[in-house]
C-alpha cells in the first residue's frame, strides 16, 4: 500500500490486483467515479416530473442539471490539488460527506431554490471526490499490468455510468418518484465512506507546503466557474449575445491572471512544471475534444428517441444498456492492448471507431428502428470511446510525480467536463440553426428536428476525428510508466516510440 515518507512514494509498497485488498480497493474507487458521472445525467429524464412537482419555469429547470455540471467543472482543479496538499483519503471523505448531505437535501427540497442549491453543492462534492479517487488509484496500484487493468476498469466505469444514469433516472422517476434519483445516493455514500477508512492508507506524515496559494485557488475556481457557466448558457442565450461574450471574457481574464499568479508564487496551487510531463497536455486535449463529440451524442439521441420515436423515459433509458456492455468490453480489451501496442495507437483507433459509431447515428431516419438504426451505432461508439477513456487516462497519468497525481487527475477530469459543456454548446447552436432554417422553409416539424440532429451528430463525429489527430502527440506508454517517486526527480521516462 502507498506510504508517504518525506514526500517520496515507495513503489515497492503499492498493492496488487491479485490480492483481495487490491480488488476491494478498485471496487471502492470505481464506485466513487460511478457516483460522480451518473449524477451528471440521472436527473435528465426526471426533469419533467421535477418541473411539475416544484413548478419550475423552463428557463430555471435547466439549472437542476446544469448546476451540478457548473460546480463539478469549476472546482475540479482546486479539488485535485487539495488532494495532493491535504491528503487524498481526507479529501475523498470530505467530498463524499458533502455529496451525501447535498443529495439528501435535494431529495427533501420543497422549493426550486433549495433543489438548485443542493445540486450546486453536490457538484462541488463530486469535484473533491473524483480527482482524489483517480490519484489514489494511480498511486496505489503496482505499475504495469495491475495499473493498466485498474485504469481500464476506471475508464469502463466512466463510460458505463454516463449511460446507466439515463436508465436509472427513468426507472426511479417512473417508479418511486423523482426524489429517489437523489435519495439513492446517501446509502451508497455511507458504504463508500466506510470503505475509504477501511481500505485506503491514511494521510499522516504527508509534507505540506509552507503557505497555501489562496489567491491562486480563488482565481482558478472563479475562472473555471465563469468558463463553464458561459458554455452552459450559450445555447440558451446565444453565442453572439453580450452576456456570453462578457462572461467568456471574464473567464479568460481570471485564468490569465491566475497563470501570472502561479508563475510568481513560491508555492503555486498548480505548478506548471506538470505540463512538461511528456504527452500530458495532448492527452488532456484529446479527452476534451473526444468528450465534446461523445457527450452531445447522448443528449441528442435521447431527444431523438423521445421526440421523434416517442419512447417513454424508461424505454429511452433502457435503450442505452448495450452501451454499458460495450464500455465494459472495451475497458478490458483496451487495458491489455495498451501493454502490447501502447496508448497512442489505442487512443487513435478508439477515437476513429467512436467517430464512426456517431456518424452512423447521424443518419437515423424519422421513422427509424432501434435494432437497425440505433443499436449498431451504440455498439461501435461504445467500443471506440471505451478504448479512448482507458488509454487517455493511462497516458495522462504515466510519468506524473507522485506529489502531483491529484493535480493530474483534476486536469484530466476538468478537460472532460469542459469538453462536455463546450461540445453541447457548439452542437446546440448547429442543431438549432439547422432546425430553424428548415422550419422557416415550411419543412415538417419532425423532418426538421431529424435533420437538425443529423447535423449535430455529424459534427460530433468530426470532433472524434479531431481527437484522433491530437492523440498522435500523446506519450506512447506501453506499460503504465511508473510514477516519478520523488518531487525532485528529473523529467519522467516513457517507453515512447
Amino acid at each position: 500500500m502507498e506510504h508517504v515518507r518525506g514526500g517520496v512514494i515507495h513503489a515497492s509498497e503499492r498493492i496488487s490486483l491479485r490480492t483481495r485488498l487490491g480488488v476491494l480497493t478498485l471496487l471502492l474507487l470505481g464506485a466513487v467515479q460511478f457516483l460522480d458521472i451518473t449524477d451528471a445525467s440521472i436527473v435528465n429524464v426526471a426533469l419533467p416530473s421535477i418541473q411539475r412537482s416544484l413548478h419550475f419555469s423552463q428557463q430555471n429547470l435547466q439549472w437542476v442539471a446544469s448546476g451540478y455540471i457548473l460546480t463539478y467543472g469549476g472546482f475540479l482543479l482546486l479539488g485535485g490539488r487539495l488532494g495532493d496538499i491535504l491528503g487524498r483519503r481526507r479529501l475523498l471523505a470530505a467530498g463524499v460527506i458533502v455529496f451525501a448531505l447535498s443529495s439528501l437535501a435535494g431529495g427533501l427540497a420543497s422549493s426550486q431554490g433549495l433543489l438548485v442549491g443542493a445540486r450546486l453543492v453536490q457538484g462541488a462534492g463530486a469535484a473533491l471526490m473524483s480527482p482524489a479517487a483517480l490519484s489514489e488509484l494511480t498511486t496505489t496500484f503496482s505499475e504495469g499490468k495491475d495499473r493498466n487493468t485498474a485504469l481500464g476498469v476506471w475508464g469502463a466505469v466512466s463510460g458505463m455510468a454516463a449511460a446507466a444514469g439515463v436508465f436509472f433516472g427513468g426507472l426511479l422517476s417512473a417508479g418511486p418518484g423523482w426524489r429517489w434519483v437523489l435519495f439513492v445516493n446517501p446509502p451508497i455514500c455511507l458504504l463508500v465512506l466506510a470503505g475509504a477508512f477501511r481500505l485506503l492508507p491514511g494521510d499522516a506524515g504527508r509534507e505540506r507546503p509552507a503557505a497555501f496559494d489562496t489567491q491562486g485557488a480563488v482565481l482558478v475556481t472563479a475562472g473555471m466557474l465563469a468558463l463553464v457557466y458561459a458554455l452552459v448558457r450559450a445555447p440558451e442565450v446565444g453565442w453572439g449575445t453580450a452576456q456570453t461574450i462578457l462572461v467568456l471574457a471574464v473567464a479568460c481574464v481570471l485564468l490569465a491572471v491566475f497563470a501570472v499568479n502561479e508563475l510568481r508564487s513560491r508555492n503555486p496551487l498548480v505548478p506548471f512544471s506538470i505540463l512538461r510531463v511528456k504527452g500530458l497536455v495532448a492527452a488532456d486535449a484529446t479527452q476534451l475534444i473526444a468528450f465534446a463529440g461523445a457527450f452531445a451524442m447522448f443528449f441528442y439521441v435521447t431527444l431523438y428517441m423521445q421526440e421523434i420515436l416517442h419512447y417513454s423515459p424508461i424505454k429511452a433509458g433502457a435503450a442505452y444498456l448495450p452501451i454499458t456492455a460495450g464500455f465494459a468490453v472495451a475497458g478490458g480489451v483496451a487495458s491489455q492492448l495498451v501493454t502490447r501496442v501502447g496508448t497512442r495507437l489505442v487512443v487513435v483507433g478508439g477515437a476513429l471507431t467512436g467517430g464512426a459509431g456517431i456518424y452512423y447515428l447521424s443518419r437515423v431516419p424519422v421513422h427509424g428502428s432501434y435494432v437497425a438504426d440505433l443499436l449498431p451505432g451504440f455498439i461501435v461508439m461504445s467500443l471506440g470511446m471505451g478504448s479512448v477513456f482507458v488509454a487517455v487516462t493511462t497516458a495522462a497519468n504515466a510519468g506524473v510525480p507522485g506529489d502531483k497525481a491529484g493535480l493530474a487527475a483534476g486536469l484530466l477530469n476538468a478537460s472532460q467536463q469542459v469538453g462536455s459543456a463546450f461540445g453541447l454548446a457548439i452542437l446546440s447552436a448547429i442543431v438549432m440553426t439547422r432546425t430553424n432554417d428548415l422550419l422557416a422553409a415550411h419543412t415538417a416539424r419532425l423532418d426538421a428536428l431529424d435533420a437538425g440532429y443529423h447535423r449535430g451528430l455529424l459534427v460530433g463525429s468530426i470532433f472524434l476525428i479531431g481527437a484522433a489527430v491530437i492523440a498522435l502527440r500523446i506519450g506512447n506508454t506501453r506499460a503504465a510508466a511508473p510514477l516519478v517517486l520523488a518531487p525532485s526527480a528529473a523529467a519522467p521516462e516513457h517507453a515512447d516510440t
